[in-house]
């Protein structure tokens, strides 16, 4: 009987010591590691601030042009705007460019007149509101965008003009006809791409309406956005 009561007690330290060992994992109770997030370069609630040089190109030949009387002009401008949830942005822009403006003057009569031409440097500006859709692709640098934009443009739309006098048809004069201010709509798109989530480079072009068809001319922009 004691014998038996001791072996039963060795098979009983046995079990309970093969119970006692390591335990073993199936693949479900594994743990799992999630990827760490990808990197964001838009944020929500952003504002931007842009610098950037510009080209402008009338539309129609410079002859037939109202209103920057010239081929093309180059300048330079900023903007400022503010995205809701990085897709949507209002904001603010401002630009000016160097016209180049071919004149005359001719004045007199069919039997004696005097003629000259020459070259004259006018600044035209615009300010502008604008609205801005842009779509930054996940995990990446790159923002393809695009925007509509109102408001008033200045400095433009000095021409020369030769009138015939009423008192006598065979007298004429140049009359010279100063700058004007009109409104513009302005539509484009562009590209942005980060180098740092606060420093990007951005392209684009826009088309600009100004008071009648030749009087519209296109902006190609490159330049440095800030983001806040």
């Amino acid at each position: 009987m004691k014998k038996f009561a001791l072996t039963f007690l060795v098979l009983m330290s046995l079990g309970l010591a093969a119970q006692a060992g390591p335990e073993v994992y199936s693949g479900k109770d594994m743990k799992q590691v999630a990827p760490p997030p990808c990197p964001e370069w838009y944020a929500d609630n952003e504002w931007n601030v842009s610098v950037w040089g510009t080209y402008a190109f009338t539309g129609n030949d410079w002859r037939d042009d109202r209103y920057i009387d010239a081929d093309h002009a180059w300048g330079g401008g900023l903007d400022a705007k503010y995205f809701f949830h990085r897709y949507f942005g209002v904001g603010i822009e401002g630009w000016a460019v160097d016209s180049n403006r071919q004149t005359f003057d001719l004045n007199g009569n069919i039997r004696s007149f005097t003629f000259s031409e020459g070259q004259e440097h006018n600044l035209i500006g615009s300010v502008l509101g604008t609205f801005t859709l842009r779509y930054p692709f996940q995990c990446s640098r790159f923002a393809p965008y695009v925007w509509v934009g109102g408001g008033g443009i200045f400095g433009g739309g000095q021409r020369d003009e030769l009138v015939i006098t009423n008192t006598d048809p065979t007298t004429f004069a140049t009359e010279h006809h100063g700058a004007r201010t009109e409104l513009v709509g302005q539509l484009g798109g562009g590209m942005e791409v980060r180098f740092t989530r606060h420093i990007g480079w951005v392209n684009d072009f826009s088309w600009n309406v100004v008071d009648g068809i030749n009087n519209n001319f296109g902006m190609v922009r490159s330049g440095i956005n800030f983001a806040f």
